[in-house]
């Protein structure tokens, strides 16, 4: 009988939010009795929305789900997941494109902290094209997102390039 529970790390930078990284988060909760969705701040990148508004959106598109919490970081994942007392780390695979990348990210982190283990889940085949950057690509130039993304970032997009 195992008495701890069960809690994985979703990092990403969520800009936005897709229907994809929701079904990554539902599917996890098969696994995982908690998940801390993590927005990262990553200062290199241009995001359109705030972290404060990624972490909002999260949480609106999560609000169904009570095992879910939302947070945000900034510098190593690792050090991040230390702080959160967490030993695993969820991350989603669309395409044989990820793979090498999110190997390469999975390795360093091992050598950073050999406890902290990295669990892969495939995106379902109706999102594994899906990613953030097309999303908002589709929404620059007035293309619908309604099936990609939760109601609440489609009408942040539409605010966003209005």
């Amino acid at each position: 009988m195992c008495l701890t529970e069960r809690i994985a790390v979703y990092p990403g930078s969520f800009d936005p939010i897709t229907y994809g990284h929701l079904d990554i988060i539902k599917r996890g909760l098969s696994v995982f009795d908690r998940i801390i969705v993590a927005v990262l701040n990553n200062s290199r990148k241009a995001p359109l929305f705030t972290v404060n508004e990624r972490v909002a959106l999260i949480k609106e598109s999560t609000k169904e789900l009570p095992a879910v919490s939302v947070d945000s970081f900034d510098g190593l994942l690792m050090d991040y997941v230390r702080k959160k007392k967490v030993h695993v780390v969820l991350r989603g695979l669309r395409a044989i494109s990820d793979v090498e990348y999110e190997l390469q990210i999975a390795s360093i982190n091992k050598h950073l902290d050999p406890e902290i283990e990295t669990c892969f889940m495939i995106s379902s085949n109706r999102y594994s094209f899906l990613s953030s950057s097309m999303v908002k690509e589709v929404a620059k130039y007035g293309g619908s997102v309604h099936l990609l993304v939760p109601d609440a970032v489609e009408r942040a997009l539409e605010k966003k390039f209005m």
